[in-house]
Protein backbone atom coordinates (compact mmCIF):
# COMPACT_ATOMS: atom_id res chain seq x y z
CA UNK A 1 0.00 0.00 0.00
CA UNK A 2 1.27 3.46 -0.79
CA UNK A 3 0.16 5.78 2.33
CA UNK A 4 0.34 9.61 2.34
CA UNK A 5 0.82 10.98 5.89
CA UNK A 6 -0.15 14.79 6.19
CA UNK A 7 1.55 16.43 9.00
CA UNK A 8 4.51 17.66 10.14
CA UNK A 9 4.89 17.36 13.70
CA UNK A 10 5.51 14.44 16.61
CA UNK A 11 2.24 13.06 15.91
CA UNK A 12 2.96 12.17 12.95
CA UNK A 13 6.33 10.82 12.98
CA UNK A 14 5.03 8.48 15.77
CA UNK A 15 2.57 7.60 12.94
CA UNK A 16 4.94 7.07 10.37
CA UNK A 17 7.45 4.67 12.63
CA UNK A 18 4.15 2.39 12.62
CA UNK A 19 3.55 2.59 9.55
CA UNK A 20 7.02 1.87 8.38
CA UNK A 21 7.00 -1.52 10.28
CA UNK A 22 3.84 -2.85 8.16
CA UNK A 23 4.66 -5.79 5.94
CA UNK A 24 2.22 -4.09 3.65
CA UNK A 25 3.53 -1.21 2.94
CA UNK A 26 5.25 0.04 -0.40
CA UNK A 27 5.81 3.36 -0.63
CA UNK A 28 5.30 6.18 2.17
CA UNK A 29 5.11 9.94 2.11
CA UNK A 30 4.93 12.53 4.54
CA UNK A 31 3.49 15.71 3.82
CA UNK A 32 4.73 18.91 5.22
CA UNK A 33 7.22 16.22 7.58
CA UNK A 34 9.99 17.07 9.31
CA UNK A 35 13.59 16.46 9.48
CA UNK A 36 13.40 13.02 11.46
CA UNK A 37 10.07 12.47 9.25
CA UNK A 38 12.93 12.39 6.36
CA UNK A 39 14.96 9.63 7.63
CA UNK A 40 11.64 7.07 7.38
CA UNK A 41 9.53 8.81 4.98
CA UNK A 42 9.57 10.39 1.36
CA UNK A 43 8.58 14.16 2.13
CA UNK A 44 7.99 15.77 -1.44
CA UNK A 45 9.10 19.20 -1.19
CA UNK A 46 6.60 22.32 -3.42
CA UNK A 47 3.69 20.32 -2.26
CA UNK A 48 1.71 22.70 0.26
CA UNK A 49 -0.67 20.46 2.93
CA UNK A 50 -3.15 23.29 3.50
CA UNK A 51 -3.91 23.02 -0.80
CA UNK A 52 -6.27 20.63 -1.27
CA UNK A 53 -5.84 20.37 -5.17
CA UNK A 54 -2.13 20.19 -5.14
CA UNK A 55 -2.43 17.11 -2.66
CA UNK A 56 -5.09 15.70 -4.76
CA UNK A 57 -2.62 16.02 -8.10
CA UNK A 58 0.42 14.84 -5.91
CA UNK A 59 -1.74 11.78 -5.18
CA UNK A 60 -2.98 10.59 -8.72
CA UNK A 61 0.29 11.34 -9.89
CA UNK A 62 1.77 8.97 -6.80
CA UNK A 63 -0.68 6.63 -6.98
CA UNK A 64 -1.80 6.62 -3.87
CA UNK A 65 -3.87 4.46 -2.22
CA UNK A 66 -4.38 6.11 1.31
CA UNK A 67 -4.48 9.48 2.57
CA UNK A 68 -3.76 9.25 6.60
CA UNK A 69 -4.39 13.14 8.03
CA UNK A 70 -2.54 13.94 11.18
CA UNK A 71 -4.14 17.34 12.61
CA UNK A 72 -7.16 18.44 12.62
CA UNK A 73 -7.24 21.19 10.09
CA UNK A 74 -7.37 19.32 7.16
CA UNK A 75 -10.68 17.40 8.36
CA UNK A 76 -12.54 20.30 9.43
CA UNK A 77 -11.72 21.87 6.38
CA UNK A 78 -13.07 18.61 4.37
CA UNK A 79 -10.31 16.89 3.30
CA UNK A 80 -11.61 13.74 3.22
CA UNK A 81 -14.76 14.97 0.92
CA UNK A 82 -12.64 16.44 -1.35
CA UNK A 83 -9.84 13.87 -1.72
CA UNK A 84 -12.27 10.98 -1.49
CA UNK A 85 -14.24 11.82 -4.67
CA UNK A 86 -11.09 10.71 -7.24
CA UNK A 87 -11.80 7.27 -5.58
CA UNK A 88 -8.61 7.75 -3.02
CA UNK A 89 -9.63 6.45 0.79
CA UNK A 90 -9.30 8.62 2.97
CA UNK A 91 -8.59 7.68 6.70
CA UNK A 92 -10.60 9.67 8.77
CA UNK A 93 -14.01 11.73 9.29
CA UNK A 94 -16.39 13.47 7.08
CA UNK A 95 -16.42 16.98 7.37
CA UNK A 96 -19.44 16.40 9.32
CA UNK A 97 -17.83 14.73 11.75
CA UNK A 98 -14.70 16.49 12.14
CA UNK A 99 -17.24 19.32 12.91
CA UNK A 100 -16.70 17.40 16.76
CA UNK A 101 -13.61 19.21 16.81
CA UNK A 102 -14.11 21.90 14.71
CA UNK A 103 -16.95 23.41 16.44
CA UNK A 104 -17.28 22.94 19.73
CA UNK A 105 -21.32 23.96 19.78
CA UNK A 106 -21.76 21.30 17.25
CA UNK A 107 -19.88 18.52 19.79
CA UNK A 108 -22.12 19.84 22.38
CA UNK A 109 -25.68 20.07 20.32
CA UNK A 110 -24.41 15.82 19.31
CA UNK A 111 -23.40 15.05 23.14
CA UNK A 112 -26.83 16.24 23.90
CA UNK A 113 -28.29 14.02 21.08
CA UNK A 114 -26.80 11.06 22.02
CA UNK A 115 -26.60 11.55 26.30
CA UNK A 116 -23.78 11.82 26.52
CA UNK A 117 -22.75 12.88 29.88
CA UNK A 118 -21.29 16.72 29.93
CA UNK A 119 -20.85 19.81 31.90
CA UNK A 120 -24.13 21.97 31.63
CA UNK A 121 -23.99 24.90 29.07
CA UNK A 122 -24.90 27.57 27.25
CA UNK A 123 -24.07 28.99 24.02
CA UNK A 124 -23.32 32.78 22.86
CA UNK A 125 -23.12 34.84 19.94
CA UNK A 126 -23.23 38.33 21.59
CA UNK A 127 -20.90 39.02 24.13
CA UNK A 128 -22.94 41.26 26.30
CA UNK A 129 -25.68 38.37 26.92
CA UNK A 130 -22.71 35.91 27.47
CA UNK A 131 -21.65 38.69 30.21
CA UNK A 132 -25.15 39.05 31.46
CA UNK A 133 -25.14 35.08 31.92
CA UNK A 134 -22.08 35.30 33.91
CA UNK A 135 -23.01 37.80 35.73
CA UNK A 136 -26.04 35.29 36.23
CA UNK A 137 -24.52 31.95 37.47
CA UNK A 138 -21.50 33.10 38.58
CA UNK A 139 -17.80 31.77 38.86
CA UNK A 140 -15.81 28.93 38.48
CA UNK A 141 -17.04 28.85 34.56
CA UNK A 142 -15.16 27.69 31.53
CA UNK A 143 -15.56 29.77 28.53
CA UNK A 144 -14.51 28.46 25.15
CA UNK A 145 -14.34 29.81 21.46
CA UNK A 146 -16.52 27.95 19.23
CA UNK A 147 -14.05 27.18 16.27
CA UNK A 148 -10.65 26.02 16.17
CA UNK A 149 -7.57 27.91 17.87
CA UNK A 150 -4.73 25.70 17.69
CA UNK A 151 -5.97 24.81 21.46
CA UNK A 152 -5.75 28.22 23.01
CA UNK A 153 -9.06 29.15 22.89
CA UNK A 154 -10.59 27.66 26.22
CA UNK A 155 -10.81 29.84 29.35
CA UNK A 156 -10.78 28.25 32.78
CA UNK A 157 -12.10 31.38 35.08
CA UNK A 158 -12.32 31.17 38.66
CA UNK A 159 -13.60 34.54 39.05
CA UNK A 160 -16.37 36.33 36.86
CA UNK A 161 -13.66 39.23 36.18
CA UNK A 162 -11.53 36.18 34.49
CA UNK A 163 -14.88 35.23 32.40
CA UNK A 164 -15.34 39.16 31.63
CA UNK A 165 -12.03 39.28 30.05
CA UNK A 166 -12.23 35.89 28.51
CA UNK A 167 -15.43 37.05 26.49
CA UNK A 168 -13.70 40.11 25.29
CA UNK A 169 -10.74 38.57 23.96
CA UNK A 170 -12.87 36.41 22.37
CA UNK A 171 -16.14 38.23 20.59
CA UNK A 172 -14.67 41.70 20.68
CA UNK A 173 -10.84 41.81 20.25
CA UNK A 174 -11.85 38.90 17.91
CA UNK A 175 -7.64 37.45 18.88
CA UNK A 176 -8.46 34.12 17.41
CA UNK A 177 -10.98 35.48 14.56
CA UNK A 178 -14.00 34.12 13.71
CA UNK A 179 -13.59 31.31 15.78
CA UNK A 180 -14.27 33.65 18.63
CA UNK A 181 -17.35 34.91 16.73
CA UNK A 182 -19.70 32.23 19.23
CA UNK A 183 -19.01 31.20 22.77
CA UNK A 184 -19.84 27.98 24.96
CA UNK A 185 -19.98 28.95 28.25
CA UNK A 186 -19.98 25.53 30.62
CA UNK A 187 -19.68 24.53 34.64
CA UNK A 188 -16.16 23.90 35.37
CA UNK A 189 -16.18 20.41 36.44
CA UNK A 190 -13.65 19.38 39.06
CA UNK A 191 -12.20 15.76 38.41
CA UNK A 192 -8.99 14.01 36.95
CA UNK A 193 -8.66 14.52 33.19
CA UNK A 194 -8.18 11.52 31.07
CA UNK A 195 -7.62 10.62 27.20
CA UNK A 196 -9.85 7.77 25.14
CA UNK A 197 -8.94 7.24 22.02
CA UNK A 198 -10.38 5.03 20.10
CA UNK A 199 -9.90 3.71 16.04
CA UNK A 200 -13.32 2.99 15.02
CA UNK A 201 -14.52 2.18 11.32
CA UNK A 202 -18.21 3.51 12.19
CA UNK A 203 -20.32 0.89 13.50
CA UNK A 204 -17.18 -0.79 15.26
CA UNK A 205 -14.20 0.57 17.46
CA UNK A 206 -11.41 -0.47 18.88
CA UNK A 207 -9.68 1.01 21.90
CA UNK A 208 -6.71 2.15 21.82
CA UNK A 209 -4.17 1.80 24.40
CA UNK A 210 -5.01 4.39 27.24
CA UNK A 211 -2.32 7.20 28.42
CA UNK A 212 -2.34 10.71 30.37
CA UNK A 213 -0.88 14.17 29.20
CA UNK A 214 0.62 16.87 30.76
CA UNK A 215 -0.84 20.09 29.23
CA UNK A 216 0.75 22.82 31.98
CA UNK A 217 4.40 24.27 31.03
CA UNK A 218 5.98 23.80 34.13
CA UNK A 219 6.33 21.16 36.99
CA UNK A 220 3.76 20.40 39.25
CA UNK A 221 1.04 21.64 36.45
CA UNK A 222 2.19 25.04 37.03
CA UNK A 223 2.34 27.30 34.32
CA UNK A 224 0.56 28.18 31.15
CA UNK A 225 -1.64 25.45 29.27
CA UNK A 226 0.40 24.13 26.28
CA UNK A 227 0.10 21.58 23.50
CA UNK A 228 1.36 18.86 25.83
CA UNK A 229 4.69 18.78 27.48
CA UNK A 230 4.76 15.01 27.61
CA UNK A 231 2.54 11.87 27.94
CA UNK A 232 2.63 7.99 29.83
CA UNK A 233 0.98 5.25 28.89
CA UNK A 234 -0.85 2.97 30.57
CA UNK A 235 -2.70 5.04 33.02
CA UNK A 236 -3.93 3.76 36.19
CA UNK A 237 -6.46 6.17 36.23
CA UNK A 238 -8.76 4.38 33.92
CA UNK A 239 -9.72 0.73 35.51
CA UNK A 240 -11.80 -1.83 33.90
CA UNK A 241 -14.68 -0.62 35.22
CA UNK A 242 -14.23 3.01 34.02
CA UNK A 243 -13.56 1.88 30.66
CA UNK A 244 -16.86 -0.43 30.20
CA UNK A 245 -18.46 3.22 31.53
CA UNK A 246 -16.73 5.30 28.76
CA UNK A 247 -17.38 2.91 25.81
CA UNK A 248 -20.89 2.79 27.13
CA UNK A 249 -21.99 6.14 27.86
CA UNK A 250 -19.66 8.23 25.67
CA UNK A 251 -18.47 6.21 22.64
CA UNK A 252 -21.00 3.97 21.86
CA UNK A 253 -23.51 6.83 22.12
CA UNK A 254 -21.97 9.48 19.47
CA UNK A 255 -20.91 6.85 17.36
CA UNK A 256 -24.32 5.77 17.11
CA UNK A 257 -25.57 9.41 16.97
CA UNK A 258 -23.25 10.49 14.02
CA UNK A 259 -24.48 6.92 11.99
CA UNK A 260 -28.40 8.10 12.07
CA UNK A 261 -27.29 11.44 10.89
CA UNK A 262 -26.28 9.99 7.92
CA UNK A 263 -22.45 10.41 8.42
CA UNK A 264 -20.80 7.07 10.09
CA UNK A 265 -17.51 8.05 11.25
CA UNK A 266 -14.27 6.46 10.25
CA UNK A 267 -11.08 7.17 11.93
CA UNK A 268 -9.82 8.26 15.35
CA UNK A 269 -12.40 9.46 17.69
CA UNK A 270 -10.19 11.32 20.61
CA UNK A 271 -12.67 11.81 23.82
CA UNK A 272 -11.10 14.62 26.22
CA UNK A 273 -12.47 13.82 29.74
CA UNK A 274 -12.70 15.16 33.32
CA UNK A 275 -13.80 11.97 35.50
CA UNK A 276 -16.24 13.23 38.35
CA UNK A 277 -16.89 10.24 40.84
CA UNK A 278 -16.88 7.01 38.43
CA UNK A 279 -18.62 8.84 35.84
CA UNK A 280 -16.94 10.20 32.45
CA UNK A 281 -17.66 13.78 31.32
CA UNK A 282 -16.86 14.58 28.10
CA UNK A 283 -14.90 18.07 27.70
CA UNK A 284 -14.52 18.24 24.22
CA UNK A 285 -14.12 15.65 21.09
CA UNK A 286 -11.31 15.38 18.92
CA UNK A 287 -11.19 13.88 15.32
CA UNK A 288 -7.94 12.85 15.33
CA UNK A 289 -4.81 11.28 17.57
CA UNK A 290 -3.78 13.32 20.28
CA UNK A 291 -0.34 14.76 20.02
CA UNK A 292 1.58 13.89 22.55
CA UNK A 293 -0.31 11.18 23.65
CA UNK A 294 0.22 9.41 20.23
CA UNK A 295 4.18 8.74 20.93
CA UNK A 296 3.11 6.94 24.17
CA UNK A 297 0.07 5.17 22.62
CA UNK A 298 1.32 3.51 18.84
CA UNK A 299 4.67 2.12 20.27
CA UNK A 300 2.35 0.04 22.90
CA UNK A 301 0.03 -1.36 19.90
CA UNK A 302 1.58 -4.36 18.29
CA UNK A 303 -0.80 -4.91 15.53
CA UNK A 304 0.27 -4.59 12.20
CA UNK A 305 -1.08 -0.88 11.91
CA UNK A 306 -1.58 -0.80 8.13
CA UNK A 307 -3.81 -3.84 8.40
CA UNK A 308 -5.49 -2.16 11.18
CA UNK A 309 -6.40 0.86 8.90
CA UNK A 310 -7.23 -1.65 5.92
CA UNK A 311 -9.96 -3.67 8.58
CA UNK A 312 -11.15 -0.38 9.42
CA UNK A 313 -12.03 0.74 5.85
CA UNK A 314 -13.36 -2.22 5.27
CA UNK A 315 -15.79 -2.45 8.26
CA UNK A 316 -14.26 -5.21 9.72
CA UNK A 317 -13.09 -3.99 12.41
CA UNK A 318 -14.47 -6.54 14.48
CA UNK A 319 -12.63 -9.07 13.05
CA UNK A 320 -9.12 -7.86 14.55
CA UNK A 321 -7.91 -7.90 18.11
CA UNK A 322 -6.19 -5.13 18.94
CA UNK A 323 -2.92 -6.59 20.52
CA UNK A 324 -1.25 -3.92 23.40
CA UNK A 325 2.27 -4.54 24.83
CA UNK A 326 2.74 -5.37 28.09
CA UNK A 327 5.77 -2.76 28.39
CA UNK A 328 4.60 0.89 29.34
CA UNK A 329 5.84 4.21 27.74
CA UNK A 330 6.45 7.57 28.92
CA UNK A 331 7.23 10.37 26.61
CA UNK A 332 8.78 13.77 27.96
CA UNK A 333 8.81 16.79 25.00
CA UNK A 334 11.82 19.30 24.67
CA UNK A 335 10.80 22.76 23.81
CA UNK A 336 12.19 25.83 22.67
CA UNK A 337 12.84 28.38 25.05
CA UNK A 338 9.49 30.93 25.15
CA UNK A 339 7.03 28.22 24.06
CA UNK A 340 4.37 28.53 24.06
CA UNK A 341 4.74 32.12 23.22
CA UNK A 342 7.39 33.32 20.93
CA UNK A 343 10.15 31.09 20.67
CA UNK A 344 13.32 30.70 19.79
CA UNK A 345 14.56 28.32 16.11
CA UNK A 346 17.69 27.64 14.37
CA UNK A 347 19.53 25.97 17.37
CA UNK A 348 21.61 23.53 16.47
CA UNK A 349 20.59 19.46 18.11
CA UNK A 350 23.60 17.68 19.82
CA UNK A 351 23.27 14.40 21.41
CA UNK A 352 20.31 12.77 19.52
CA UNK A 353 22.54 9.42 18.20
CA UNK A 354 23.70 8.88 21.19
CA UNK A 355 20.08 8.96 22.64
CA UNK A 356 18.98 6.66 20.52
CA UNK A 357 21.22 4.39 20.94
CA UNK A 358 19.75 3.37 24.28
CA UNK A 359 17.35 0.47 24.52
CA UNK A 360 13.84 0.84 23.72
CA UNK A 361 14.47 4.72 22.96
CA UNK A 362 12.39 6.53 20.35
CA UNK A 363 13.11 10.32 19.49
CA UNK A 364 10.09 11.99 17.88
CA UNK A 365 10.60 14.84 16.22
CA UNK A 366 8.13 17.77 16.47
CA UNK A 367 9.68 20.50 15.30
CA UNK A 368 13.11 20.27 13.30
CA UNK A 369 14.67 20.50 10.65
CA UNK A 370 17.56 18.63 8.91
CA UNK A 371 20.81 20.32 7.06
CA UNK A 372 23.26 17.92 6.18
CA UNK A 373 23.88 15.97 8.86
CA UNK A 374 22.78 17.71 11.44
CA UNK A 375 19.33 19.03 13.12
CA UNK A 376 17.83 22.29 14.17
CA UNK A 377 14.92 23.39 16.28
CA UNK A 378 12.04 25.01 14.01
CA UNK A 379 9.19 24.91 16.38
CA UNK A 380 7.69 25.24 19.71
CA UNK A 381 7.61 21.68 20.26
CA UNK A 382 10.81 20.21 19.45
CA UNK A 383 11.59 16.64 20.46
CA UNK A 384 9.27 14.42 22.25
CA UNK A 385 12.17 11.85 24.21
CA UNK A 386 10.06 8.38 24.22
CA UNK A 387 11.01 5.46 26.12
CA UNK A 388 9.41 2.07 26.82
CA UNK A 389 10.10 -0.51 30.34
CA UNK A 390 8.47 -3.40 31.91
CA UNK A 391 6.53 -0.87 34.01
CA UNK A 392 6.26 3.40 34.31
CA UNK A 393 8.92 3.70 36.65
CA UNK A 394 11.38 2.29 34.45
CA UNK A 395 10.24 4.10 31.06
CA UNK A 396 10.66 7.63 33.14
CA UNK A 397 13.98 6.58 34.15
CA UNK A 398 14.97 5.62 30.26
CA UNK A 399 12.87 8.82 29.09
CA UNK A 400 15.23 11.15 31.40
CA UNK A 401 18.58 9.42 30.68
CA UNK A 402 17.98 10.11 27.48
CA UNK A 403 16.86 13.47 27.58
CA UNK A 404 20.32 14.18 29.45
CA UNK A 405 21.95 13.28 26.53
CA UNK A 406 19.89 15.68 24.17
CA UNK A 407 21.67 19.52 23.85
CA UNK A 408 19.90 22.48 22.15
CA UNK A 409 20.25 26.23 23.22
CA UNK A 410 17.31 27.16 24.96
CA UNK A 411 16.17 23.74 25.83
CA UNK A 412 12.87 23.68 28.33
CA UNK A 413 11.12 20.34 29.56
CA UNK A 414 9.43 19.01 32.57
CA UNK A 415 11.15 16.96 35.18
CA UNK A 416 8.10 15.25 36.14
CA UNK A 417 6.86 13.70 33.57
CA UNK A 418 4.69 10.34 34.36
CA UNK A 419 4.64 11.41 37.99
CA UNK A 420 -0.06 11.42 38.03
CA UNK A 421 0.63 7.89 37.95
CA UNK A 422 1.76 7.14 41.40
CA UNK A 423 -1.01 9.29 42.38
CA UNK A 424 -3.41 6.63 41.49
CA UNK A 425 -1.11 3.02 42.85
CA UNK A 426 -0.57 4.72 46.37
Amino acid sequence: MRILVLGGGGREHAICYVLRKSKSLEKLYCIPGNGGIEEIAEVPKGVKANDFSELLDFCRKGNIDLVLPGPEEPLVKGVRDFIEKEGIKVFGPDVFGASLEGSKVFAKEMMVKAGVPTARFEVFDDPDKAKQYVEKVGAPLVVKADGLCAGKGVFVCDAKEEAFQAIEKLMEQKIFGEAGKRVVIEEKLEGEEASYIVLTDGEHFKALPTSQDHKRLLDGDQGPNTGGMGAYSPTPLITPELKTEIETRVISPVLKTLAKEGHPYLGFLYAGLMIVGNTPYVLEFNCRLGDPETQVILPRVENDFVELLTAALKGELYKIDLVESRKSCVCVVMASKGYPEKYEKGKKIEGLDEAKKLEDVIIFHAGTTKEGDAFYTAGGRVLGVTALGKDIPSAIERAYQAVSLIKFEGAHYRRDIGKRYFKYIS
